[in-house]
């Protein structure tokens, strides 16, 4: 499997003895760089399986971790070739079903900046592998459910969004979504 290196970071395969690390930067991440669209309870609500690690996506190896040159993790995400649109593993509403890759697309998912190291084109990297990736599967389209932040880095990368959802939480709460897609080059 290709992965890319560069002098500052390092993207490789994420691994099963990654997900407290991983945890811990999806915590930190939307706390920080969501909180001007959601709020803290919203937050708090959404991690408690909205947004968290799927360790399906691990187990596929279409799940990536970039790490600083002394094995910090600082950003994640994937790909998937399977039905679920995100969520981590604690969502109840699943579906790994394996899609046709010439009818469907594929997934895009769960992507997380450490807020240290955001604005340094990280996601962009992270999303260019997986979309080469899914594109080396056969996939010739993609679509993710975004976040409100996550929204302006799919759009300045080609990605249309769909109508707006609402999508409802823990506690009374509910987390706004914006469902996007983009063809393969």
């Amino acid at each position: 499997m290709h992965v890319e290196q560069d002098s500052a970071y390092h993207l490789r395969p994420a691994t099963e003895a990654d997900v407290p690390a991983l945890r811990d930067l999806i915590a930190r991440s939307i706390h920080a760089l969501g909180a001007g669209d959601y709020t803290p309870e919203q937050i708090d609500a959404a991690l408690t399986g909205t947004f968290g690690v799927d360790t399906a996506l691990i187990r596929d190896a279409t799940y990536f971790a970039v790490a600083t040159a002394d094995g910090r993790i600082v950003g994640c995400g994937g790909w998937s070739r399977r039905r679920t649109l995100f969520g981590g593993d604690a969502r109840e509403q699943r579906d790994d079903t394996v899609l046709d890759p010439a009818r469907e697309p594929a997934k895009i998912r769960a992507f997380f900046i450490d807020p240290d190291h955001a604005r340094r084109g990280l996601g962009r990297r992270i999303l260019a592998h997986c979309e080469a990736q899914a594109v080396a599967a056969g996939f010739r389209a993609f679509e993710l459910m975004a976040t409100l932040p996550g929204q302006r880095l799919y759009a300045a990368c080609g990605y249309m969004p769909g109508e707006g959802v609402v999508h409802p939480l823990p506690g009374g709460q509910s987390i706004a979504f914006v469902p996007m897609s983009k063809r393969a080059p």
